[in-house]
């Protein structure tokens, strides 16, 4: 099986040896995105909410580059630096995740998360 990588200056390079997300068999594993704007490379100002709708637009401009979108999203886990967040994370995720079939989706809170982030949020789709 081939392996191929997914890049997009349309989301945030790699903070570390790992691609933004490789395809393999025709299943696309997104690496976890923080709230980076790409543009700047900082953290989105205001709050845990903007946090959260810029990792998942980070998420979304990688399956566009894979030629794909939220809708053939089979799987998220969501990393969450203050468990406390879930419901506000969770209001902002229901406006990106709105198919009749949802992801599967696994929520943890961790002790920290890189540059300080108080989300981060990866993705497994799948082509059609």
């Amino acid at each position: 099986m081939t392996a191929t990588r997914i890049a997009t200056e349309s989301a945030p390079a790699a903070v570390g040896p790992y691609s933004q997300a490789v395809e393999a068999g025709g299943t696309v594993y997104v690496s976890g995105q923080i709230p980076l704007v790409p543009a700047t490379g900082q953290i989105v100002e205001g709050g845990i909410e903007a946090q959260a709708e810029q990792s998942l637009k980070n998420v979304g401009a990688i399956l566009e580059a894979a030629g794909l979108g939220y809708g053939d999203v089979v799987k998220t886990t969501v990393l969450l630096a203050d468990i406390n967040d879930f419901v506000a994370v969770n209001e902002v995720y229901a406006r990106f995740f709105t198919g009749e079939v949802l992801p599967a989706r696994a929520a943890f809170q961790v002790a920290a998360l890189p540059r300080g982030a108080g989300v981060e949020i990866e993705a497994v789709a799948v082509r059609a």
